[in-house]
């Protein structure tokens, strides 16, 4: 069976590069434009990863993580936050979130699917 990953980011360029790299090695992609898309999506389609974006618009991808990780029957997903939001303690401030893991943009197409599959297999 195909796994799906949700892809919470805001810009389309970004979502167009992520969804090409993961549809390339057989993955469905769910996308999601805001925070608050994100949790609805996470509740409604349940995907077997979220990649999260942290920058987003009203509710941040640190919020988004804390919502869904708070739901019984979604904190079981993993979530790698992926960011261009690179500041010094920002993994630390993902992670106390609830988000499993941590990428930063730029980032390394193979370091990046690599990563999601230590999650999904």
């Amino acid at each position: 069976m195909t796994k799906s990953i949700l892809v919470v980011e805001d810009q389309e360029d970004n979502r167009r590069i992520v969804r090409d790299l993961l549809t390339s090695v057989g993955y469905e992609t769910i996308e999601a434009t805001s925070g608050e898309e994100g949790v609805l999506f996470a509740q409604t389609r349940r995907p077997d990863l979220i990649l999260m974006d942290i920058q987003l618009p009203m509710l941040d991808g640190y919020e988004a993580t804390r919502r869904i990780k708070a739901n019984a029957e979604l904190r079981h997903i993993p979530i790698i936050v992926v960011t261009s939001y690179a500041l010094s303690g920002d993994d630390v401030k993902a992670r106390a979130a609830g988000a499993d893991a941590y990428v930063a943009k730029p980032f390394s197409p193979r370091e990046l699917l690599a990563k999601i599959q230590q999650f999904l297999l």
